[in-house]
Formats: structure tokens, sequence, C-alpha cells
């Protein structure tokens, strides 16, 4: 496309978007526009990224005034692009597998992931806090907390990703449970792990000062 010339003119590309292009030699210039069905996915795309942004932003505003912290809620959002790793796995293979393909229910999955995830990393960040109430070295605090937190954690992703089973064989919303299943999935076994690391990482000079409350 980028290369491509106008049959007989000399026209080369001059400028792109992902509404048109433009191909022009000195006073001439030939505009195309992108209408139709791949207008109307771009702007269903960009109002989801929105809300997305907007949904991000009100996550990390009730986890600032419920956790106290500016940092702690920010560890517990860098969870949420560990669901993303589960989507685009989940659809490069269902692509070929069934020809389903990421659309406009999907980045609603999206949307919906971003407070399902975070719920995870709540979880064991509770327990975490009871290690860190009753004086427990921070290391042994994060191994124990994620020993016992990992069956509730599994249980209420289950729930989740059962209960979007449900929808696989709809047409229109399949997109939105596949985003779940995949998403949930994979994020549910990397919380477990990453989380504790960014804990350890950032907030581990701090596991002897005033104990936060949930």
């Amino acid at each position: 496309l980028f290369h491509y010339q106008l049959p007989d003119s000399g026209a080369n590309l001059t400028t792109w978007s992902p509404l048109g292009f433009s191909y022009g030699t000195g006073k001439n210039t030939i505009s195309i526009n992108l209408e139709g069905e791949w207008k109307l996915t771009l702007e269903v795309f960009r109002d989801l990224g929105i809300a997305m942004a907007l949904a991000l932003f009100l996550i990390y505003f009730v986890l600032v005034i419920q956790l106290r912290s500016l940092l702690v809620p920010l560890l517990i959002m860098m969870t949420i692009p560990l669901a993303f790793i589960g989507v685009l796995i989940g659809f490069a293979l269902l692509y070929p597998l069934k020809g389903t393909f990421f659309n406009a229910t999907s980045m609603i999955g999206v949307i919906a992931l971003s407070g399902i995830v975070v719920k995870n990393a709540i979880i064991y960040l509770a327990y975490l806090y009871e290690m860190r109430s009753a004086g427990k070295p921070l290391i042994e605090a994060l191994v124990e907390s994620g020993r016992t937190r990992l069956l509730p954690i599994i249980l209420t992703s289950l729930t989740a990703i059962l209960g979007s089973l449900v929808i696989v064989s709809d047409p229109v919303w399949e997109g939105l449970a596949w985003s779940i299943i995949f998403g949930l999935s994979v994020s549910t076994l990397l919380t477990l792990v990453v989380f504790p690391l960014l804990y350890f990482e950032f907030e581990g000079k701090n596991w002897t000062n005033d104990i936060p409350r949930l």
C-alpha cells in the first residue's frame, strides 16, 4: 500500500490515516476516504478505548481511597496487562481454529476484565496485610498469602469463567466471553507470581512501617 503508484500517473503516497490516504505529485492530489463498516469499526473502538481509560481511572481512584496509598493501587493495576496477554494469545488461537476474531464485544470483555482482574490482587493483599499485622517476615508472608489465597482466587475466577462459557455459542457476544475466559485464566495464574514480586520490589522497604488496613 505505501509503495503503490497510481497507473500512468507517477503519483506516490503522500499522507495516510486509518480513514484514508492521498496520492499526489506536484499540484495534483487524489484522496481516497474509507467509509462504511471500516469507519464504524474505528469509531466503536475509539469510543470503547475512551470508556476503558475512564474505567481504569475510576478503578485506581477507588483503590487509592480504600488503601490510602498511591503506589499499592498502581501495583494492583499492573496485573491488568496480564489479562491482555491471555486475550491476545486466545484470539491468536481462535482465529485459525474457528475464525473468531477480536471485535467490539471482545473489547467490552477487556473492559470488564479490568475490574475483575484487580479482585484477585485485592484478595491476596487482604491476607498479606493480616500476615503483616501478625509480624511475619516479608518473604514468609508473601509465600503464605499465596498458598492460603490460592484456592479462593481460583474458585472466584472459575466462577466468572464458567459463567462466560454460557454465551460462547452466541455469535454476537462470544467475543466478550472468550476475552473473559482467556484473560482471566492467564491473569489468575500470573497474578499469584507477578504481584508478590512487584510488592516485594516496591513496597518491601515499608514492611515494618505503619500497617495499612483494607
